[in-house]
Order: structure tokens, then sequence, then C-alpha cells
């Protein structure tokens, strides 16, 4: 087991919404605050090796979380940024900390880099077998470029990475701004306007035939913190819950969580994205004994009260 105490420990994306679960469940597990260090964006773009250098010097681990992300709207509209910011970001980062001579690197990936028509549930070894769902596949094969980067310096330079896939993150504190939230965040925003405005239908993209999969950002964080410390393969693991979460019934129960009366209108001249997404998570109980705590429904509530109190 990699002991925390004294670590010095970069988290990448630390301000962000995962990034301040992770810093917490460090400490628990742990680790010194005074030891994490949090490079923000604003002063530090990871896209300048400079940067990276100076991010990875003198530290023991590196937790990279860092990245440029959004729902279908913003992959649609950015796919040249979303695939060279992600890219440089991580391909530099990796580097500078093998030159640093960081002692673990601990990259989060995206479930976005699995192939469109993967077997439900989602197993790691299936990663290659196609090309991902077309408006996810910018960002998710430049995320999936860095597991074969840890892989090679694995092989070459014996530099210990190691690759996470967690599955849709939710929860509270999570980015709730329309043009660029994730699927559950965005329709807890969509309804809540609806409701101040007083309006009896609530549009949603798509037909509401997709399936995804949701991790509470608590139980991600932990499973992170987890695989920092006690796993060391190659191999890349799935985060998830193992649950398949119908669009249309999410709808559905945030519309009841929320007592949204009115009618649901899909708009099906609107993408749905990948059909069907469910992940293995036997890998993850097996090789570090993480499995996810939260029940969704309870975790959905948690967000959808946090939001509210926090709308304005």
């Amino acid at each position: 087991m990699l002991e925390l105490q004294e670590k010095r420990i970069v988290v990448t994306g630390g301000a962000g919404f995962l990034g301040r679960q992770v810093i917490d469940q460090l400490v628990k597990a742990g680790a010194q605050a005074d030891k994490i260090t949090v490079p923000r964006s604003s002063d530090c773009d990871l896209r300048d090796f400079s940067n990276c250098q100076k991010v990875s010097a003198q530290q023991d681990i590196i937790i990279h979380l860092g990245a440029h992300v959004g729902g279908i709207g913003l992959n649609r509209e950015k796919p040249a940024e979303l695939f060279y910011d992600n890219l440089m970001m991580g391909t530099q980062l990796i580097h500078a900390a093998y030159q640093a001579g960081v002692e673990k690197f601990v990259c989060v990936g995206t479930i976005c880099a699995y192939p469109k028509f993967t077997p439900v549930p989602f197993r790691e070894d299936d990663l290659w077998n196609g090309y991902p769902e077309e408006t996810n596949a910018p960002y998710g094969i430049a995320k999936k470029a860095l597991l074969v980067q840890l892989e090679a310096y694995r092989q070459q330079y014996e530099f210990n990475g190691i690759y996470l896939l967690p599955v849709n993150l939710y929860g509270p504190e999570d980015n709730f701004n329309p043009e660029s939230s994730h699927v559950i965040p965005a329709l807890i925003h969509k309804v809540h306007q609806a409701q101040k405005k007083g309006e009896k239908t609530l549009p949603v993209w798509g037909d509401g035939s997709p399936t995804r999969e949701f991790l509470y950002s608590t139980d991600a964080a932990r499973g992170i913190v987890m695989a920092t410390q006690h796993y060391d393969e190659p191999d890349p693991v799935n985060l998830g819950t193992n649950e398949e979460v119908v669009i249309k019934d999410l709808v559905e129960l945030i519309c009841e969580l929320m007592d949204f009366q009115g009618e649901i209108v899909w708009e099906t001249d609107k993408p749905n994205g990948q059909p069907r997404r469910c992940l293995d998570t036997q890998r993850a109980k097996e090789r570090f004994g993480f499995t996810a705590a939260t029940a969704f429904k309870q975790g959905l509530k948690n967000t959808i009260d946090w939001y509210r109190e926090n709308a304005d």
C-alpha cells in the first residue's frame, strides 16, 4: 500500500467538481493538506510544457483530473479544441512527470473512449474494439492516447502510471451551466428554470431511449484514492456502479424529485449520443476493493437539494 502521509501530491483539476472531492478523500486517507498542490488553469496552462515541468518538479504523486470537457453540445461545437487541449495537457504532463522522477501518475480517462457499439456491460478488454461514438470521439481518443503513453513509459522507463475510466459523474457542486454541463445537471437546471417561469412543458434532447450509468462524485473520488494507494498495474480500470439507467426514466425521476408536473417533450431531431452505457466494474472490485456506495435516488436528491440552495 502506498502511504500518503509524507507524499507531495499534485491534483490537476483539483479546484473542480471531482477534484475537491478527491482532495477531501486524500486527506481522509492520510495525506497532509499542506502537501497537496492544485495548479489552476488561469495561471498554469498545462498545454505549455514548461508549466508541466514546474508542476511536476519535486512531487511524489500526480493525479491528473484536469480536462476540457462538456456534454453533447460542447462536443459538437468544439471537437478540435477538445482533442488538442486534452491531448496536449495529458501527454506533456506524463512526460514531465517521468522526467522529474514522479513516483506515481494517476490518469483519469473517460467513458467516451469506449467504442460506439461495445457489448454491455463495457469490459476494459473491449476498449480498442471499434471507433468511439462520433460526437465524443475527439475527446475520447485524446484521453485514450494517454493510456497508450502510460503503457509505453512503463515498458521503456518502468514509470508507474495507472489509468482509470470513471463513468458519467454527478453530485453536489457539479457544473450546472447549460452550455457545457452533462446530462444530470443540465436536466436539473432545465426543470428548475421551467418551474421558475411557470412553463408546462419540458423539451429534452433525443428520444429517451439511450441508457447511461452514473457514479456519485464522492464514490468516484474514493475509488481514485483507493487506486492511488493500492493499484500499480498497466491495465485500465472502470469506476462505476454497474447499474444501467434509461434516460427516459432518469428524466421522469428528476421531474418527480423536483415535483415538476408538466409534460416531457422529446426532441427527436436532436442527437441521442451513444446508444447504451454500462460498465463491468469487476476489475476495480478485484484489484483494489472498490464498489460504489451511494444509492442513485439518494445521490440525485442530494444533488437537487444542493442546486436549489445554490441556484442563484
